[in-house]
């Protein structure tokens, strides 16, 4: 039907701008809502089909004081096993064996319903039963600020420590000891946990240990664990444990945790993307974790991971392309994202947030660190370097098998 603004008709002029206003702008205001409302709705059928393919099936579920869901889900059926190098894998319960020189001066029983060695706030409300492993469940919320169900649980930034990196204006600083020159096949880390400030939502600060072998930005492989705190991740700003792998570079493969599959978990008492407590205190009682990972030689030649006292799981051999064999290098330390948010350096700390100098009680550190070298030995690192990229936003005081590190991040020699 013709609108009847050219109408020759007697209409007044406020009646014709009436009607032609109401007929007009609503129709392309329709046409608006309609693009946006077939959007809507993709977007949410995407973000529903991602959370059914994340969030297995419960058999119990425990709802954490921090507002976290812990599920209980059947071992057998973890994200795991939709890795399709794994549809026909047998899982296994704990190593063959564990590497000579490892002091672990607890049970190795996974079995063992002893008490963990840190705690998580989930465990004050329950505990998953024999059988099951916890997963922290994916809320809607944690994919849309991915930006789309795809980009949920991928690192955003692609990179492991070097002397500089930076794209556009997101800079990795990094404070880390690097050990190379051999073939590597376990590591172990004491790492301090603290509860760093982050100034942007889309930085973040981390601790951690990496085993990489390959080349970066191209066929790079990576075993990484620690503590991060990652507000674009996890929606808040405790400080919670993390996995991460990748096998090509973080191009394609690998995600945190158990966003994707790959990583396999045997352990039913700790989550990964849990927070991890109590945190350290400045001039206070200090808090740490204890991390081994080994590759089981003697078995299937997979890489296993022991947390504190718990046989956590293991990345298959098969998963890797370079890893399958060994690492060709083992490095620990801190990172932090610099958004350069109004051209300044970021408040966003690292560690306690306090310079290495500062010491014990203090600062951030890595003690009782030891690598298996080419010849099987467990060792103390002997062929190390340090990685600093910025000493007046953050550093590191390296004594050995042990270092302090960390940054306020700007400061008056950090602009």
């Amino acid at each position: 039907m013709a609108l009847p603004c050219g109408s020759g008709r007697r209409w007044t002029r406020a009646v014709k701008m009436t009607f032609c206003l109401f007929f007009l702008i609503p129709m392309s205001s329709f046409g608006n809502r309609n693009t946006n409302t077939i959007f809507d709705k993709k977007q949410k059928l995407e973000v529903q089909q991602q959370l059914k393919r994340l969030n297995k099936p419960a058999l119990k579920s425990i709802e954490s004081p921090d507002g976290d869901i812990i599920d209980c889900v059947d071992i057998n059926k973890q994200p795991a096993f939709d890795h399709p190098l794994l549809k026909n894998h047998t899982i296994q319960m704990r190593p063959s064996s564990y590497p000579e020189g490892f002091s672990f001066n607890e049970s190795n029983d996974v079995s063992s319903n002893s008490e963990p060695k840190f705690t998580q706030p989930w465990h004050l409300n329950g505990r998953c039963p024999e059988g099951t492993i916890p997963i922290r469940r994916t809320k809607e919320e944690d994919l849309l600020r991915a930006g789309s169900a795809a980009n949920y649980g991928r690192k955003k930034h692609h990179s492991i420590p070097s002397a500089q990196y930076s794209a556009g204006q997101v800079i990795h600083e990094y404070a880390v000891l690097t050990e190379q020159g051999d073939k590597y096949y376990g590591m172990m880390a004491e790492i301090n946990v603290w509860n760093p400030h982050t100034q942007e939502t889309k930085e973040f600060s981390l601790s951690q240990f990496w085993m990489t072998a390959g080349r970066n930005g191209q066929d790079l492989n990576t075993i990484e664990a620690g503590m991060m705190v990652y507000e674009f991740l996890y929606g808040d700003n405790n400080t919670r444990l993390f996995t991460y792998w990748t096998d090509d570079s973080y191009q394609n493969t690998g995600c945190y945790n158990l966003a994707c599959s790959g990583f396999v978990q045997v352990d039913n008492q700790i989550a990964t993307g849990a927070t991890v407590t109590p945190y350290s205190n400045y001039d206070g009682t200090q808090s740490s974790v204890k991390f081994y990972v080994w590759k089981d030689i003697n078995g299937k030649g997979d890489w296993w991971m022991k947390i504190a006292d718990r046989d956590f799981g293991y990345w298959p051999s098969s998963i890797f392309s370079i890893l399958s064999d060994s690492a060709s290098s083992v490095q620990w330390g801190g990172e932090v994202i610099n958004l350069m948010q109004d051209g300044q350096h970021t408040t966003t700390q690292m560690g306690s947030g306090h310079f290495p100098e500062e010491g014990l009680g203090k600062a951030g550190f890595f003690k009782n660190l030891n690598v298996i070298d080419g010849s099987k030995t467990l060792t103390g690192p002997r062929n190390n370097q340090t990685i600093i990229t910025n000493p007046n936003c953050y550093n590191l005081v390296n004594y050995g098998d042990s270092f302090y590190f960390g940054g306020p991040g700007r400061n008056p020699n950090c602009p």
